[in-house]
């Protein structure tokens, strides 16, 4: 479990997991800021929360559209609260955050489909906004980097809309082929979370059985002839040397066994893996910017996302964090607690969005 005492109240009877999860992501409500304007309204039936820098702009502000992680059953707009009103501050952005409903209640891919009709609705009425349309950035971390990624890919070809200026995914999840990463196998037991948590809340997320999850770490889920196809891709040998060495020991080959290839399918899809996707999807993509952290189980996904831009044309901008971890930005100032590698994870955030 990811706190543990999750799995205490809920074998009591007290709460569901995700409830509890939930709350303490949240956190408490922080106080009002002068500095900002903050509301809520409604993109195409979808929940935003709009900041607004207070200080009047002589010219267009840069737009964010920010969507929030939480492996699509958990994170909301509150939890990303505080996270949010420092990113608008200190970068004197307007930022749009994407309150897209979650799974179970709303099954994948509603979250891709809300995300996509909120970022639209914001790109053909950015003016309204205070936003200059030809500079409106696409972000999101975790599974919201995953949001963001597809989005950029999907949005690109689009001639009724504004291009993406740029797209900045932090610590991002970009493909369900191959569990047996580097990263994966030396973070597997972090605890915040293990690759254990990852697999049980893409299960829950995607609805399916539990016993998936045993498959899918054990890399019994994806066909080896499948996952020879993405080898070109998707390969220990591609990640540099320096984050291959540290405490790993390569999972060994395994056959697959009861393969559910509509599940296969779905966890290949370029929604859920836009790392798979093909080149002509990556081509003429906006400049990025890739954040990752030493002690993540996905690391690895965002220094392969990086390898497959640089290889199409893309220019990437890449931040590496040596101490940190899987979400910390979100527990800047959260719960009167924070990590001195959250600020600086997010000052280099901001500091890119200033210099675009």
């Amino acid at each position: 479990m990811l706190f543990g005492a999750d799995y205490i109240l809920w074998r009591l009877g007290i709460c569901k997991w995700l409830t509890l999860v939930n709350w303490v992501f949240d956190g408490i409500p922080p106080s009002d800021d002068p500095s900002l304007s903050i509301k809520d309204e409604f993109f195409e039936g979808v929940l935003v929360r709009i900041y607004q820098p207070e200080t009047p702009s002589a010219a267009p502000r840069k737009g964010i559209v920010f969507f929030h992680g939480g492996c699509g059953i958990f994170g909301s707009i509150d939890a990303y609260e505080r996270l949010c009103r420092y990113i608008t501050r200190e970068s004197d952005s307007v930022l749009v955050s994407v309150g897209y409903r979650r799974a179970p209640e709303s099954p994948y891919p509603s979250q891709f489909n809300e995300s996509h009709d909120a970022t639209v609705h914001f790109m053909k009425n950015a003016e309204n906004y205070g936003v200059d349309p030809a500079h409106i950035v696409l972000c999101g971390d975790s599974c919201g980097g995953t949001i963001a990624a597809y989005l950029c890919q999907e949005l690109k070809s689009r001639t009724d809309l504004p291009k993406v200026h740029a797209q900045v995914l932090l610590y991002p999840y970009l493909q369900g082929l191959d569990a047996s990463l580097p990263s994966y196998q030396q973070n597997c037991l972090f605890p915040v979370p293990t690759l254990r948590d990852f697999a049980r809340f893409a299960a829950h997320y995607m609805g399916t059985a539990s016993s998936l999850t045993e498959m899918a770490i054990a890399g019994n889920l994806i066909p080896e002839d499948i996952k020879r196809k993405y080898r070109k891709w998707v390969d220990s040998d591609h990640v540099p040397y320096k984050f291959r060495i540290r405490n790993r020991s390569p999972a060994p080959p395994a056959s697959s066994k009861n393969n559910i290839f509509d599940i296969i399918n779905e966890v290949l899809d370029r929604k859920l893996s836009p790392l798979l996707a093909d080149d002509s999807f990556l081509k003429e993509l906006p400049q990025t910017f890739i954040f990752t952290c030493e002690y993540d189980v996905i690391r690895d996904d965002g220094l392969l996302y990086k390898k497959r831009l640089e290889e199409n044309g893309v220019q990437v901008s890449w931040y590496h964090l040596e101490d940190g971890f899987h979400g910390v930005p979100v527990l800047l100032n959260h719960w009167f607690i924070t990590f001195p590698c959250a600020k600086t994870g997010v000052d280099a955030v901001v500091d890119y969005i200033r210099g675009l």
